[in-house]
């Protein structure tokens, strides 16, 4: 059976792994968020350009600007989510990397108290 040290630097490792994946999630849901942005902006612009269709299909231009910034406000809300998500992983993985520090340390101490009384004895020994 494994020790409680190598079973809480194994879980650091996940709490990190899933930290990451929460990192990378909130960027991608911000970069889709600059993206709809601005194709909401291209669109406007394309509307009010002197040689576009708007004129023709005004309301063709309405949607899918306010289809864009639709998808910008919902992928601004998957940001908030993960970012909520990425603050409970991160105090989680503090509190798994305090607990490994704690056994870490303890091992240590065990093992030089086993180690000096192995001394100890082997001095005692010859006395005998």
């Amino acid at each position: 059976m494994t020790n409680r040290k190598d079973r809480l630097k194994k879980l650091v490792e996940v709490q990190e792994q899933l930290k990451a994946l929460h990192e990378m999630r909130r960027a991608g849901y911000l970069a889709k968020a600059v993206a709809a942005e601005q194709e909401a902006a291209d669109i406007a612009a394309r509307f009010d350009a002197p040689d576009s269709l708007s004129t023709l299909f005004p309301e063709i231009y309405q949607q899918r600007i306010a289809a864009a910034r639709a998808e910008r406000d919902r992928n601004l809300d998957n940001a908030r989510r993960e970012a909520g998500s990425l603050a409970t992983a991160t105090a989680r993985t503090n509190m798994v990397e305090r607990a490994y520090r704690d056994a870490r340390r303890d091992d240590e101490r065990q093992r030089s108290d086993r180690e000096r009384l192995d001394l100890i004895e082997q001095k005692r020994g010859p006395e005998k």
